[in-house]
């Protein structure tokens, strides 16, 4: 190995005279480098090298280059840039430390991609680096991923660029592309750039023949939002023609006979272009006949197009996948936002425009729940006209009080059909009772809530716990006097809720109640009592939300340190009370013990030794152990304790507790 990197080192002489003969690198900078890559080049000569070791070879050596660049072009005289100076830069001849740098980089990528083959962003890196430098080796590299990643779409897009690009060799780039789509065939980048490429060639072509003379216009289609082109009709006659003939409106037989002319002159590279897209279009569905996205993103790509027929195009794409995917949700969510905001129109719409567009999305939404009554397409459907109705009520027009009033009532009645027809589900039954607590309708909110409780959903979480919400909101809101039968009522709503549901399902609902019944001790007791009784059925928890550790820092913050103390024993003394209450605990004793309390840190131990015997095997449980006795106890405890630790983990390597 050292033969090895000295025999490459050796090489490296011509290059380091070179620097030093220029004034580029002072010896010492260049016995500097000379260090750093013997070092690079040990570590590439290692049994396993690493993909970094590579990466941090070629950072190095690509600043070095620059520093070398830059330097040069200091030392350059500041000539006019005349003639006479162009030609004696250009005679000039390059030394050997002028293509070293380029020539190792490119070394260490060759390396690299010989030893990670399979790594694609690494043979990505390798091509952007030749295509920097335009050495004329990318040919050559794009071969090399090719033949080791023909399955990759990305690499024969990346090659039909470079030929398109830099070349505009369209018929090597069209050739990769149908090679690619052999080895791909069901890629849809790869089809959609495909067609983005010819149709790029085209609008070429088409650019070239106006620039000539010879056509005029573009495949692209203008952006003119409707009033716009409205205007322009209605106020046609201040346009005047560049031949300085003004149009007669009045010579209808003139103007006829024009029209006529341009309707029998075809362009035949619309035809052309049409032609291509029909056949793109026509073998991607062949070879993805149940891909929605290739489709959505084909039409993206057709809207602006402007081609002889390209509208009869669009009405058969969307036609197929009316055909196709009728029975997907997705695609009537799609249809409905493409009817509201189709892919061409950017401008601001008016208010006329917006509420036509508002309608025919409705009624796509309309049709879809009456050929696919689901939940999801009735979310999707609820989900639009909350939007509509948030954007109308933000607004603040007064004009749109009774256009947002018809689309809450419709949201409304959308609600009530998905309950008719057994379409609702619990995400949307919540949707529902927000929208009431939105509009202001806490009554209708109640009702719905304990229908749902009652009905469809009793043990749903979600739903209990707007239910339990809007019943504790409703009395605190209103101050109105809580009664006994009151609070009863709303103690047993929520112990209904709590015994239905595990603990992890009601974590929201435990919360809630313990906050509400916190100064009525009688109900909070029984709190404690259910509390008590799901965590001997559902045991404790070892991460995440726990309800004992909850209910002992509600007692701590309410009652003090002795009653709270009271409580995590009586939880402690429960089978497997979890990890969490015991963390807890020990964090609350040990702040008093920093804080003076004399029984703290004695607490702490006892609950450390009681976790122990549950947790033996958990290393961060005897380190955090280790560290309280480091810091509040003595050497002779901390030392038992490390001893203890390393007696009873059967991995004492994942302890690194030092030697005491």
């Amino acid at each position: 190995m050292a033969d090895v990197v000295q025999y490459r080192m050796e090489r490296m002489l011509p290059e380091l005279d070179d620097l030093e003969k220029e004034e580029l690198f002072t010896r010492r900078e260049l016995a500097e480098i000379v260090k750093q890559r013997r070092n690079f080049e040990f570590r590439l000569k290692r049994p396993s090298p690493l993909k970094e070791d590579y990466l941090a070879y070629i950072d190095y050596e690509t600043r070095v280059d620059k520093l070398r660049h830059l330097r040069k072009k200091a030392k350059l005289p500041d000539l006019e840039d005349n003639e006479e100076t162009k030609m004696k830069k250009k005679r000039k001849r390059k030394s050997v430390s002028d293509f070293a740098g380029v020539r190792r980089i490119l070394d260490i990528y060759r390396l690299a991609v010989t030893r990670f083959t399979g790594d694609l962003e690494l043979w990505f890196r390798y091509l952007d680096f030749c295509k920097e430098r335009r050495n004329g080796r990318i040919k050559e590299v794009l071969n090399k991923v090719i033949g080791f990643h023909s399955k990759q779409p990305s690499v024969w897009i990346y090659k039909a660029a470079w030929e398109f690009d830099n070349y505009s060799n369209v018929k090597a780039a069209r050739n990769t592309m149908l090679q690619g789509l052999r080895f791909c065939k069901n890629s849809e980048d790869l089809w959609i750039e495909y067609l983005r490429m010819e149709l790029t060639f085209l609008n070429k072509l088409k650019a070239r023949k106006v620039a000539l003379g010879e056509d005029e216009g573009s495949l692209v289609r203008d952006k003119i939002s409707a009033d716009e082109q409205q205007w322009k009709s209605e106020n046609k006659d201040l346009y005047m023609p560049l031949n300085e003939e003004r149009q007669n409106d009045d010579n209808n037989e003139g103007s006829d006979i024009q029209e006529s002319k341009s309707t029998k002159k075809v362009d035949k590279l619309e035809e052309v272009g049409f032609g291509v897209i029909k056949t793109i279009y026509s073998e991607a569905v062949k070879a993805l006949p149940s891909s929605f996205t290739l489709r959505k993103r084909f039409l993206e790509i057709l809207e602006p197009i402007n081609l002889a027929k390209s509208g009869e195009m669009r009405e058969e794409v969307l036609s197929d996948m009316k055909r196709d995917f009728s029975t997907e949700p997705e695609y009537w969510d799609w249809l409905a936002k493409f009817e509201y905001s189709p892919a061409n129109t950017q401008e601001e719409m008016s208010e006329e425009i917006t509420f036509s567009r508002i309608g025919k999305a409705i009624q796509v939404y309309e049709d879809a729940i009456k050929v696919l009554p689901s939940a999801i397409m009735f979310k999707h459907y609820a989900k639009f006209l909350m939007g509509t109705v948030a954007l109308l009520i933000g607004d603040n027009k007064p004009s749109l009080d009774s256009q947002s009033a018809s689309y809450i009532s419709r949201l409304l009645g959308l609600y009530q059909k998905a309950d008719t027809i057994g379409c609702t589900n619990e995400e949307l039954a919540c949707e529902h009772i927000s929208f009431y607590l939105q509009l202001g309708r806490v009554d209708e909110a109640r009702k719905l809530a304990q229908n749902l409780c009652c009905g469809k959903f009793p043990n749903s979480a979600k739903v209990r716990v707007l239910w339990a919400s809007i019943e504790m909101k409703h009395f605190t809101r209103d101050l109105i006097s809580l009664s006994k039968d009151k609070l009863l009522s709303i103690f047993e709503l929520v112990k209904d809720g709590l015994t239905r549901l595990s603990i992890s399902e009601a974590e929201s609902l435990w919360v809630m109640a313990l906050k509400f019944f916190a100064i009525q001790k009688h109900y909070f007791d029984m709190l404690v009592e259910a509390a008590v009784t799901s965590l001997i059925e559902y045991r404790g928890s070892d991460e995440g939300f726990s309800l004992s550790s909850v209910i002992v820092n509600f007692v701590l913050q309410k009652d003090g340190i002795a009653h709270a103390r009271e409580m995590y024993k009586r939880f402690t003394g429960l089978p497997r009370p979890g990890l969490v209450l015991y963390r807890t605990c020990i964090e609350l004793e040990t702040n008093l013990a920093s804080n003076g309390d004399k029984t703290g840190l004695e607490n702490a131990r006892k609950l450390y030794f009681s976790a122990l015997q549950t947790y033996d095997q958990d290393s961060s449980l005897w380190r955090d152990f280790w560290l309280m006795e480091t810091k509040m106890g003595t050497s002779k405890t901390a030392s038992d304790v490390s001893w203890r630790a390393r007696k009873t983990l059967k991995d004492s390597s994942a302890l690194s507790l030092p030697d005491l």
